[in-house]
């Protein structure tokens, strides 16, 4: 009974809410003589504090047109912007700058719905050593990773040198279909001194430098003990494989919108994705040597703290995981 009482109180708050939030928005239309999507667009920035607010406000509204605006084709976007304008009642010719503000917020968001469902297709694409193109992709991706040793044949133990567990990879890439194949080649090909770089530190790991207040923590023993243990390295392969999972979940859950709506002026793209990941695993790389494990069984640990420091930097509306790459260097005022 309390179970349904509480229930109860909270689907009438809900409503309850929705409605004083309705009236406040005819308030300010009144008082303004703007539309919520006009106030949005001319008092905040471009990028994801802007279409974060756009999504939010077109998603709620009552309004069957707005509703369905985040999810039409690419293409009918701009018919859709001029349909939104005339429903508003909205003059283009004396308000020009919203229409374009507006077409950027919604390539944005159409953009990233149709990102998922390309990222899910690979995923769900399972790798098939019978397909040339699966073979092919992953052969490069040894040639990039090792180009200066040849692959002595396609069943081999040498895939143990980059990360995998046995002797043929595609029993690993089971989790995330060819997404994990596509992410590693990926990171292998262009940005290839720093795949090979955090390849050979994963085989031969560097312990961190300790600090002075550090040192002074340990008793004597500890220290001695410390200093002679070796750092613990990981399959670059596997984690690869690991972080195009968390890279996933980011995407699915919506914590990748602050990035991507950050980075990319129009639609995100497969290729935003990758980039991504990239970062993800430069960062991983560097935060592994930070914390030190023990061992290789602190993976998961550690894995989830990476995690949850990445999720708060995506909960500030200005982040960009990666503004380096050259994504964003289109971002522009609109």
């Amino acid at each position: 009974m309390k179970h349904f009482l509480r229930m109860l109180i909270q689907v009438c708050l809900y409503f309850y809410c929705k409605f004083l939030w309705r009236c406040l928005k005819f308030v300010m239309r009144k008082l303004t003589g703007r539309c919520e999507l006009q106030r949005i667009c001319y008092s905040t920035k471009p990028g994801a504090s802007r279409t974060m607010k756009i999504e939010t406000s077109l998603r709620d509204s009552k309004s069957k047109l707005l509703q369905t605006s985040v999810s039409v084709h690419p293409d009918a976007i701009e018919k859709t912007i001029e349909d939104i304008m005339e429903l508003k009642k909205i003059n283009p010719d004396i308000n020009p700058q919203l229409g374009i503000s507006l077409q950027a917020c919604l390539l944005q968001i159409v953009g990233y719905r149709n990102l998922i469902a390309d990222v899910e297709k690979l995923r769900r694409e399972p790798y098939d050593s019978d397909n040339p193109q699966h073979e092919e992709l992953l052969l490069k991706l040894w040639k990039f990773l090792k180009p200066n040793t040849p692959l002595e044949s396609r069943i081999s133990k040498q895939w143990c040198e980059i990360g995998f567990q046995g002797d043929d990879p595609k029993t690993d890439f089971r989790g995330m279909g060819l997404l994990g194949l596509y992410n590693l080649q990926y990171f292998a090909e262009r940005d290839a001194a720093a795949a090979q770089q955090v390849l050979s530190d994963s085989l031969h790991p560097k312990c961190r430098d300790i600090t002075k207040e550090e040192i002074s923590k340990f008793s004597k023993a500890e220290w001695e003990k410390k200093r002679m243990d070796k750092a613990i390295g990981y399959s670059f392969a596997i984690v690869g494989i690991n972080i195009t999972d968390l890279a996933y979940n980011l995407l699915i859950s919506g914590a990748l919108k602050t990035h991507f709506y950050n980075i990319a002026p129009e639609a995100p793209t497969l290729s935003h994705f990758q980039q991504t990941f990239c970062y993800l695993m430069h960062e991983f790389h560097k935060f592994w040597i930070e914390e030190d494990p023990m061992d290789i069984m602190e993976f998961n640990r550690v894995r989830e703290k990476f995690r949850k420091r990445i999720v708060k930097q995506l909960q500030n509306p200005d982040m960009a995981l990666c503004p380096h790459f050259a994504a964003s260097e289109g971002l522009i005022n609109m």
